[in-house]
């Protein structure tokens, strides 16, 4: 349906939807055909629209001229993440580049913006359609060729640098977390990098830190504090042996850089008692292992070495995670809790926890909080044993 959408009629009807679409979907669709728009048309011009507004926090302006599945908005690359990629790739002197599994083409054209040339394909000819669509909506046509393909087919020997994104969905089975079922497989992804020295893997966030090629650089990104994926640049683009890039939120601030933080991965922490004040890592900091950098960026300590909340004494600025004031630290006891919170009239209750069994929603409903006043609670562990802290909101 996105051929019929890119003809006059088509164009005419996305027009229209976008017109009326923010109210009853029934009432908007009996609308476009009271206008004359098709029956089938009307359903995917309205279907476009409600999927263009959704991208809209992943692509900013870019999503009013480009098309979209649920399941392809869902994985695509935000902008962000993609154009930070981009000018890292274009600094290591890039100038040709395949993509492989490129989906709605967000790296491609991220890339293309960088001045890189792209030759992009996907397996699903619906995907690759729409890829090449968004492609020339943004007026990127003679920077990237997009074609339907097999990724295994694809002569990559012949470009300066490859970039893979293996799809981990499987019909009916929703995400797929092993490696070994990804498509393409796992083999001949990890295996690009002995044929094209310069190689990226985009891969999910929780992939196995020793599945990461000898030598390369194992990256994990987060937006807006949400972890979204790990990469591992292989070859002359690693640069670290591991690092945690945090970027804003917005897709308006698609160009900021963010910040980064690396390191080897494999530094412990020191462990110390309990300080006046609580950090909470941002995730990409976490999942890359760089817990220890992190504390010593802060001059902080873990009060237990599994737990991967950081104790200072003073207040620090950091970017890479939540700062919490620390009011009292006591052993688990729900009555004792209850009584405390009761007595500060908090109503309101943040509820963090790593290395704790306790479900916080039931917690919540069994504190039978009431009153004006809010506070954070952290449900951990101190030196193995069972902790709750409480904090200021």
């Amino acid at each position: 349906m996105t051929a019929s959408l890119r003809t006059p009629e088509g164009v005419n009807a996305l027009a229209l939807a976008s017109e009326i679409a923010a109210g009853d979907p029934l009432a908007a669709a009996s609308a476009l055909r009271s206008r004359g728009v098709p029956p089938e048309l009307a359903a995917a011009a309205l279907t476009q629209v409600d999927l263009r507004r959704r991208a809209t926090a992943k692509f900013g302006p870019d999503a009013e001229s480009m098309f979209f599945t649920r399941a392809g908005l869902e994985q695509a690359t935000r902008a962000v993440v993609s154009n930070r990629r981009a000018a890292r790739l274009a600094a290591a002197g890039v100038q040709t580049l395949a993509d492989l599994g490129c989906g709605l083409g967000s790296d491609a054209i991220a890339a293309a913006r960088a001045g890189i040339e792209v030759y992009a394909v996907d397996a699903d000819p619906v995907t690759a359609e729409l890829a090449a669509a968004n492609v020339e909506a943004l007026g990127l046509g003679d920077r990237v060729r997009v074609e339907c393909a097999d990724a295994t087919t694809v002569r990559v020997e012949g470009f300066d640098a490859v970039f893979a994104d293996p799809a981990r969905r499987k019909a009916g089975r929703g995400r797929v977390f092993d490696p070994k079922s990804y498509s393409p497989p796992w083999d001949f992804v990890v295996g690009l990098a002995a044929r094209v020295p310069r190689t990226v893997l985009k891969l999910a966030p929780g992939i196995d830190h020793d599945l990461l090629p000898p030598g390369a650089e194992g990256e994990w990104v987060s937006v807006g504090g949400d972890l979204v994926e790990a990469a591992f640049w292989c070859g002359p683009l690693a640069a670290t042996p591991r690092r945690a890039t945090l970027l804003p939120g917005s897709a308006a601030m698609s160009g900021a850089r963010g910040v980064e933080l690396t390191g080897s991965g494999t530094l412990r922490a020191p462990v110390g008692g309990v300080g006046a004040f609580l950090y909470d890592p941002d995730p990409a900091v976490v999942r890359s292992h760089l817990v220890a950098e992190f504390a010593e960026s802060i001059g902080g300590r873990l009060a237990d070495p599994d737990i991967a909340y950081v104790y200072t004494d003073d207040a620090r600025l950091t970017p890479y995670g939540r700062r919490l004031e620390i009011t009292d630290v006591l052993g688990f006891s729900l009555k004792r809790l209850r009584a405390l919170l009761r007595e500060r009239g908090v109503g309101r209750l943040e509820i963090r926890k790593r290395g704790s069994a306790l479900e916080p929603d039931q917690l919540r409903r069994d504190l039978k909080l009431s009153g004006p006043g809010a506070a954070s609670m952290v449900l951990t562990r101190v030196a193995g044993a069972p902790t709750v802290i409480l904090c200021r909101p």
